[in-house]
């Protein structure tokens, strides 16, 4: 989601306290699931929220497309210690199946004498955030390939715009999430660089398969240079290009350039670095002039194991 400015970012990431290493398994005020997708039942992405705030809260839930588009969402009220489980293939409502994106949970406005009826009243909305501590974990499970892969949740808190409205949160609510990298843009002192596991067997879409997840609150289209290096350290300079503006899904398999040797190793990005030459916006608008959060992982086929494994994207 594209920033108002740099500055209300920086203080964004430094009021969260999280600004140089990733958070998950702990309670804030909402969450982020980076990576949502479902064809039905059978095939969907699951996610299982606590609260332990002390009191009823509402938790309001958006699904962005890719580019960060609002598509649908909804609110449902949690009792204190409540569990709930959210079936995305069940909340989706119809025509979403195949498409992939993104869940924002966020606690809405609450007190002490909130109640159960009441809790996602609009007026829970449009006054923002409220004070809560939700916490989540989430996979997604396929019964055709016996698979129930982690999807990584990313800890908040969240920091939202001035005036956000819970129920209508668009590519410009969600400043930043503070279980995610935070990055400055434009020449920050330090430049992150993201470690990005890949495993293939040079035969496409069967076999041994990846897939990485970049998801950021900015945009971060364009074809980025980056160093791919082999399990044996030897190194290729290569191009991957991120068509969508906040949740790419690529395969490394197809990177043009890739020695067809370089089956097992890691993509180091640096994001900040510059702005792609071929970045389709307006200039000084994405990612990388305006700074964000980020977040990678790879989600790695292995059939020798018959499993999915999901690895995080290491970063300094």
């Amino acid at each position: 989601m594209k920033k108002f400015a740099m500055a209300a970012v920086a203080a964004a990431a430094l009021s969260a306290g999280v600004a140089q290493a990733y958070t998950v398994g702990t309670y804030s005020n909402g969450f982020v699931v980076p990576n949502v997708i479902h064809n039905g039942d059978a095939d969907t992405t699951a996610v299982g929220i606590v609260n332990q705030t002390g009191n009823v809260v509402p938790v309001f839930w958006t699904f962005f497309d890719a580019n960060s588009n609002h598509v649908t969402d909804g609110c449902f009220p949690m009792t204190n210690k409540d569990f709930e489980p959210f079936i995305w293939s069940q909340q989706s409502g119809t025509g979403l199946a195949g498409t992939r994106g993104y869940l924002v949970f966020a606690v809405g406005a609450n007190t002490a004498s909130t109640t159960v009826a009441g809790a996602c009243n609009v007026a829970n909305a449009a006054a923002g955030m409220g004070v809560g501590q939700i916490g989540a974990s989430a996979f997604h499970v396929s019964t055709a390939t016996q698979d129930v892969a982690y999807v990584p949740v990313i800890d908040g808190p969240l920091t939202l715009a001035t005036g956000t409205d819970l129920t209508t949160m668009g590519p410009l609510s969600l400043l930043a999430v503070g279980g995610a990298r935070a990055v400055t843009g434009n020449t920050p002192s330090v430049v992150p660089a993201f470690s990005m596991r890949y495993a293939v067997d040079s035969t496409l879409n069967a076999g041994l398969e990846t897939r990485i997840v970049v998801w950021s609150t900015g945009d971060h289209r364009g074809t980025h240079t980056v160093n791919m290096y082999d399990a044996a350290q030897n190194r290729k300079s290569v191009n991957f290009a991120l068509a969508e503006a906040e949740l790419s899904f690529f395969n490394p398999e197809t990177i043009p350039g890739r020695p067809a040797n370089f089956t097992d190793g890691f993509i180091e990005w640096s994001p900040m670095a510059a702005e792609p030459s071929d970045y389709p916006g307006t200039s000084g608008q994405s990612l990388f002039s305006l700074g964000g959060s980020v977040f990678t992982y790879s989600v790695i086929s292995i059939p020798a194991f018959g499993a999915v494994q999901s690895i995080l994207g290491t970063h300094n």
